[in-house]
């Protein structure tokens, strides 16, 4: 494999990557009441180590009593959870790498298996998190504002402690995704609407604060996705008109990079062009995009969480799609989450040593 392209340097505002290669956030929930460990301080150097040039955190959440589900999910507020990012990001800089914290509120969830709850019932737009599953409050235009402030805080909180960038979490269906999605957004003010345009206006909210808190020479970048998963065959937006009513906005709000989640970054979002979500998302906005699912193994990540084993693949098609200049980052999951020296190995051409990935792997913090 001519993996070349992969490995020229990018530079967009604070953010100065030694390569193309992004490790996505995947939730670990290895950070016992929010407070992230040594351990996790060690698994994401090790990453940095392997030549990843941007790490982007699992998801670890704001400052509201109920933006998590789960006890063991790292937090991005109070003076020990930020004592352990700042390990984090130190131990990250020391290796050469480049991190940003996705930042995070989670919405309206089911329960977690656990039998933790937050404080306060869960939060969202229509207490939905899918079509007839009520699991929360609606929020008030107060709770709303409150939310975004979190938001802003938590992006100058990574500001203070030396990140390179900042990501926010717009896909998946979580808060702002549930606005985004006419099935979980049943509002009739400023926040609900019959278009997604309108429905985009809390993402929006959040992503002016975020830029008003760290300055216009901070990198954003905003995780979204058409899918959901209570619905995987989901569009929200239908036409490439559809997307760009979405995206526009948003990319005028400051966002810097689209993070466009997919399944399999191979297929097309939209009939009549071969371009995938982030290819469209780079086309109609003119920002800089990354694009995911599925790269450097067989397989999906959903059905890794069903237990499904994967083994390496070509990079071959993501290499091209990259050469003709679809999407400028290229964001990796599972293989890294496996094997911390991915990268090294792709750009040594030691293909025989990669290693494929099994779910034993979601219930570790592999560091060798």
């Amino acid at each position: 494999m001519n993996t070349d392209s992969l490995f020229k340097p990018f530079k967009l505002k604070s953010l100065n990557s030694k390569n193309r290669i992004v490790m996505a956030p995947m939730t670990r929930s290895f950070s016992p009441d929010g407070v992230p460990t040594n351990d996790v301080a060690t698994y994401y150097r090790k990453r940095a180590e392997g030549e990843v040039g941007l790490i982007l955190s699992e998801g670890t959440v704001i400052d509201r009593p109920s933006s998590s589900n789960d006890a063991n999910v790292p937090h991005f507020y109070g003076d020990k959870s930020l004592a352990g990012w700042q390990d984090i990001i130190n131990g990250v800089h020391s290796a050469g790498g480049q991190m940003g914290p996705q930042i995070w509120h989670m919405g309206i969830m089911d329960n977690h298996h656990s039998g933790w709850l937050p404080s306060q019932p869960f939060e969202g737009p229509s207490g939905l998190n899918r079509p007839g599953f009520n699991n929360g409050n609606t929020m008030s235009e107060s709770d709303i504002a409150d939310t975004i402030t979190a938001f802003g805080k938590a992006a100058a909180d990574a500001k203070r402690l030396g990140f390179d960038c900042v990501e926010i979490h717009g896909a998946h269906g979580y808060l702002i995704d549930q606005f985004f999605w006419d099935a979980t957004n049943k509002r009739t003010d400023i926040y609900g609407g019959k278009t997604l345009s309108e429905r985009t206006r809390f993402a929006v909210e959040v992503t002016k604060e975020v830029r008003r808190q760290v300055g216009e020479d901070f990198a954003i970048i905003i995780r979204l996705s058409q899918f959901k998963p209570a619905a995987y065959d989901n569009k929200l937006a239908a036409t490439p008109q559809e997307m760009e009513a979405w995206l526009n906005p948003l990319a005028d709000a400051g966002v810097d990079i689209f993070h466009s989640s997919q399944r399999r970054f191979w297929e097309p979002e939209f009939e009549g062009s071969d371009l995938n979500f982030a290819g469209w998302a780079k086309k109609l906005t003119g920002k800089a995009s990354i694009t995911v699912g599925s790269v450097g193994l067989t397989g999906e990540f959903l059905g890794a969480f069903a237990g499904e084993s994967s083994q390496p693949s070509s990079l071959d098609e993501l290499v091209r799609r990259m050469d003709r200049g679809d999407f400028d980052l290229v964001a990796v999951g599972r293989p890294l989450l496996a094997d911390p020296n991915w990268v090294t190995k792709i750009r040594e051409q030691r293909t025989g040593e990669l290693k494929g990935f099994t779910k034993e792997a979601l219930g570790q913090l592999v560091i060798e």
